[in-house]
């Protein structure tokens, strides 16, 4: 795997980063978005897939300039997490999952988002939706994409491991302490424990998300260990402020310890 990061002069408010595979290119466009999403391109021999398209007008512009500079057709458009920028363009995505997006909370958080951002995001999405079962794979431009139930107390999406190579999930397992939208209980710690110990269990040398670009196989290792470490001390301590200085304690200088009060008080709820 060998990564470079793509000379876009047009690309101002994200930046792309690329990894090259040898049968298939992966790239990350980090989109710098008040989301902090992330969103993909699949490069295959003879056509590209999408997947997480962004979300607000100023990064569809840049990430749209980006894939039309690669010069080939786009096979698919994969809607995994998030909606985004793919217009009347047919989609694919995980069982079950269209029907969630489009009623309930999912549906009321996308309102809300208009509401918020205003003229700013683009329109939500109308292609037509196809779904794939979890636990098969799929080829889209030459490459495999496996299709896998993913951390339980999160969206009902699916985890995808691409060809071979490249992990996606909803969080990519980044150095820094979690947000209280990723983690909000004991649950989903245990869940997310499981779910990177599949994910290293694999041949995947990239661990992505549509939080958090992509990171290696060592920066995933240190976060299984961390939520490892995470889970016990939920448990041993009895209230947030205590179990603050106890994972503080545990990991000094950890990035993200601005998430610590609003992770403590989900998880001490």
């Amino acid at each position: 795997m060998n990564k470079i990061t793509a000379k876009t002069p047009y690309i101002k408010q994200g930046n792309v980063d690329v990894y090259d595979f040898g049968t298939f290119k992966f790239h990350v466009y980090n989109s710098n978005d008040v989301m902090a999403d992330t969103s993909f391109i699949i490069e295959g021999k003879d056509a590209l897939v999408t997947m997480e398209e962004p979300l607000f007008k100023a990064c569809v512009e840049e990430f749209d300039t980006y894939l039309k500079s690669l010069g080939k057709p786009v096979a698919e458009h994969i809607v995994d997490f998030h909606e985004g920028g793919t217009g009347d363009s047919p989609v694919v995505m995980a069982e079950g999952m269209h029907k969630f997006m489009h009623e309930g909370a999912y549906a009321a958080m996308m309102h809300g988002f208009q509401k918020a951002f205003g003229d700013s995001m683009v329109e939500l999405p109308t292609g037509k939706a196809s779904e794939v079962k979890f636990g098969s794979t799929e080829v889209y431009a030459g490459v495999p994409f496996k299709f896998l139930r993913t951390v339980s107390t999160d969206f009902p999406a699916a985890s995808i491991l691409i060809g071979d190579a490249v992990w996606y999930s909803h969080w990519a397992p980044v150095k820094m302490h979690p947000s209280h939208l990723q983690i909000s209980s004991p649950a989903a710690i245990k869940a997310t424990i499981a779910n990177l110990t599949e994910a290293l269990a694999t041949d995947a040398t990239l661990f992505c998300g549509g939080h958090g670009g992509a990171v290696d196989k060592e920066t995933a290792e240190f976060k299984l260990q961390y939520f490892e470490k995470m889970q016990p001390l939920v448990a041993e301590n009895k209230t947030p402020e205590t179990y603050i200085t106890a994972i503080k304690e545990a990991y000094p200088s950890l990035a993200g310890e601005d998430n610590l009060n609003d992770l403590a008080a989900a998880l001490y709820k």
